[in-house]
């Protein structure tokens, strides 16, 4: 799967102490347009993932082509994510990563057991897009679309 080129995304929430809480995640994709719904997967492993489970909200963030180090810095273990970028509370209180090309606010529509994954589906709330372009991973490198795809 690491010769699959992906976009990459960082999903935020909030624990019931209202702590923020994200990881980087490139299991990502849209699902459908009436109603706007997207998933994403968690490995059940992860620290957080009890939180994630039980949450009825969390953003989606498409991270920007120059966001590689947001994608290291919430892939990394024992760091406090937060305090390592900018970001702030939108009005449905989840935290925003300043920056990223595109934020999808979703309530919790659906989750399904998938082996050693739960897939969360999220029904849009609030959507923003900026004009940027997007950060791509493969072969474990992170990148921009390379410039002669828009010739």
């Amino acid at each position: 799967m690491g010769n699959y080129p992906t976009g990459v995304t960082v999903v935020t929430t909030v624990d019931e102490h209202g702590v923020p809480l994200g990881l980087t995640v490139n299991s990502f994709a849209s699902v459908s347009l009436d109603p706007l719904l997207i998933l994403w997967s968690i490995d059940k492993r992860v620290s957080t993932y009890p939180t994630f489970i039980k949450t009825d909200k969390f953003a989606v963030h498409v991270l920007s082509g120059d966001q590689g180090d947001i994608c290291s810095l919430f892939a990394s273990k024992d760091v406090d994510r937060f305090k390592n970028c900018e970001w702030s509370f939108s009005e449905h209180n989840l935290p925003i990563i300043t920056g990223a090309a595109g934020v999808m606010q979703c309530k919790t529509f659906k989750t399904i057991e998938a082996g050693d994954h739960t897939i969360l589906i999220g029904e849009i709330v609030d959507i923003q897009a900026d004009n940027k372009e997007p950060l791509l991973y493969h072969k474990r490198k992170f990148g921009s679309i390379p410039e002669e795809f828009y010739m």
